[in-house]
């Protein structure tokens, strides 16, 4: 019933006139989607009941990212769904943990995560933006790259080197929670393949801040920041299969009316193939994705190992699906004015999103050394 509900109101609120509209808008954020985002209860889904929320499971917030990604809803709505909901969930303090989760059951706070700073990496040592204690105080300097929707969040997570690293490069981060308004922190929106969610680049210039800001524990952040990662990248997983699954529905159509030869191209055993193999393809990531979900719900032992194992395969998938549908459509499938391109974008920018396929069967292969 979920499901139904959730294209149904897709398909009439995000067409795909309005997913284009929202890729040449200066924020791609209509504020009127959101506001019928919020009646429909979908950023309250994750959040406790005591604290305005639904207490729905990871997994029932699954299927609705599943069916936005197969409209490509544009926005900050993945973004605030699980990385914001989980960073405060888990790190906000008691004492402010209420108010903050009423604000984003609300759809009044958005929270997004910077972690990757210029080369790009989601690990530990890939932090190196320093945050010096002087006083009281910290004072964070560096750049931050690739974070969700940072123009539109209400509050940002930086991960910061607040100690030296010594044998164990988990230790020593520290994520403060700042306000996209504080002075010296500067935010800019990247171009990148896929305009319809945008990322950004952040410049912090000795920018102030206290103990207060401290998610989680001082120096012991990056538990915090990967269990966030862990939830994101699962609940990426979740749309890329469902962007997939719409690709693939479009070619399957297209076969059945598009005619050769006197007769539709499905009939053709090479096209039969073509389908049947993205269909297979489709099939054992949804498989693995929906486990990796299970995982980060239940906050199975196996969850970081899972989470990897979904990325690394539905990123493939997505590409590849995406891809051979353009192909069973031809040279219209090439045309801007064809939808399929921006399914291809969608495919190809979750791939990179959060460390690519070879990133992340890189660290499927740590997690299963001795």
């Amino acid at each position: 019933m979920l499901r139904e509900t959730a294209r149904r109101f897709l398909s009439t609120q995000c067409p795909s006139a309005f997913v284009r509209r929202m890729m040449a808008d200066d924020t791609a954020h209509d504020p009127a989607l959101w506001e019928k985002l919020v009646e429909m209860g979908w950023l309250a889904m994750a959040v406790p009941e005591r604290y305005g929320g639904q207490g729905a499971s990871f997994l029932d917030l699954t299927v609705v990212l599943e069916e936005a990604g197969r409209a490509l809803m544009p926005g900050p709505f993945s973004t605030a769904a699980t990385l914001g909901t989980s960073l405060l969930a888990d790190g906000a303090e008691q004492a402010q943990r209420g108010t903050l989760m009423t604000q984003v059951a609300s759809g009044k706070l958005i929270g997004t995560l910077a972690v990757a700073e210029a080369a790009g990496r989601y690990d530990p040592a890939g932090v190196r933006l320093r945050a010096e204690k002087q006083g009281a105080r910290y004072v964070l300097s560096g750049e931050k790259w690739f974070v969700p929707d940072a123009h539109l969040a209400h509050g940002l997570a930086v991960a910061a080197r607040t100690a030296a690293a010594d044998n164990d490069a988990e230790y020593g981060i520290t994520l403060f929670w700042l306000d996209p308004k504080t002075p010296g922190l500067n935010i800019t929106e990247l171009k990148t393949l896929d305009m319809t969610r945008r990322l950004c680049r952040l410049r912090l210039d000795h920018v102030s801040a206290d103990s207060a800001q401290i998610l989680g524990q001082e120096h012991r952040g990056w538990p915090l920041a990967r269990r966030a990662l862990e939830v994101a990248t699962a609940g990426l997983c979740a749309e890329m299969v469902g962007t997939a699954q719409r690709a693939l529905d479009m070619a399957v159509e297209y076969a059945k009316v598009r005619t050769q030869f006197g007769k539709p191209i499905g009939a053709f055993q090479a096209v039969k193939h073509k389908c049947v193999d993205m269909m297979v393809a489709l099939e054992n990531a949804r498989s693995l994705a929906y486990y990796a979900c299970w995982a980060v719900d239940r906050r199975a032992p196996e969850a970081r190992r899972v989470a990897a194992m979904a990325k690394a395969q539905v990123s493939d998938m997505a590409k590849y699906v995406t891809s051979e549908a353009i192909q069973v459509h031809g040279g219209i499938g090439f045309t801007w004015e064809h939808d399929l391109h921006l399914y291809y974008r969608r495919a190809v920018a979750g791939d990179a999103a959060f460390g690519n396929a070879a990133v992340h069967r890189e660290n499927v292969a740590r997690a299963l050394s001795p």
